[in-house]
């Protein structure tokens, strides 16, 4: 894939607590490393991934990677209003981070308006399940994402197990949010970038038009 061109840039905020695995996850995903290791983010870090979403429809991911540790959160909030897509993530092994999900999601939200920021929520560490370790179930897991209206994830950047699938779902969700004119571009907000509006415009008129109704066959008499 030919990195200098893109069609849309997404920027997409890491969401929760400290320690649940942010950095790991991106690292993951990025560039798929996994260390037992990561020093702390401190502020707000910065990653970039391309995916196509479609065939020849290529986007720009660009993610921040925020604190999760709230003497970081005056620096972190500034960040929210131009995102377009968050990952809500917990650890399975803690259950204070995730009964603080809903604090996260409701902080978003109360900051990005007018604007929508979709969602994902990801359960890390699955791989820790097997040592006997997990404190969250699936089922709560997939209650609260009921609850938030958000799709749920499980994802482990030791094993790489859910890490793609959480990122491109939520890729994939902002991308058709624009099609379907859900997610708007709007001047002065930088959740979404488009390089080709009149061509958004274009494919969003050919999304909406109703497929032409089958020919009715004719009988023989």
């Amino acid at each position: 894939m030919d990195l200098t061109l893109w069609q849309y840039q997404f920027r997409i905020i890491m969401l929760g607590d400290s320690t649940v695995g942010k950095s790991s996850l991106l690292k993951r995903y990025t560039e798929d490393l996994f260390l037992e290791s990561l020093n702390q983010t401190v502020g707000v870090d910065f990653y970039v991934h391309f995916v196509e979403v479609e065939p020849e429809v290529r986007v720009k991911l660009q993610f921040w990677d925020t604190a999760g540790q709230e003497r970081f959160r005056s620096v972190t909030r500034s960040y929210y209003r131009n995102s377009v897509g968050g990952l809500l993530v917990f650890d399975i092994t803690n259950l204070a981070s995730f009964n603080h999900i809903k604090e996260w999601h409701a902080e978003v939200c109360e900051r990005v308006r007018p604007h929508r920021v979709l969602f994902v929520l990801v359960g890390h560490k699955s791989d820790q399940e097997a040592q006997g370790e997990r404190v969250v179930s699936r089922e709560e897991a997939q209650r609260l994402a009921a609850q938030l209206g958000v799709s749920y994830v499980e994802a482990s950047a030791k094993t790489g197990h859910g890490v793609t699938q959480a990122f491109e779902l939520l890729a994939q969700q902002i991308y058709q949010g624009l099609l379907s004119g859900e997610i708007q571009l709007q001047e002065g907000w930088d959740g979404v970038k488009c390089t080709s509006p009149q061509a958004l415009q274009l494919h969003r008129d050919s999304v909406a038009q109703p497929s032409p109704a089958p020919l009715k066959k004719k009988c023989c008499g």
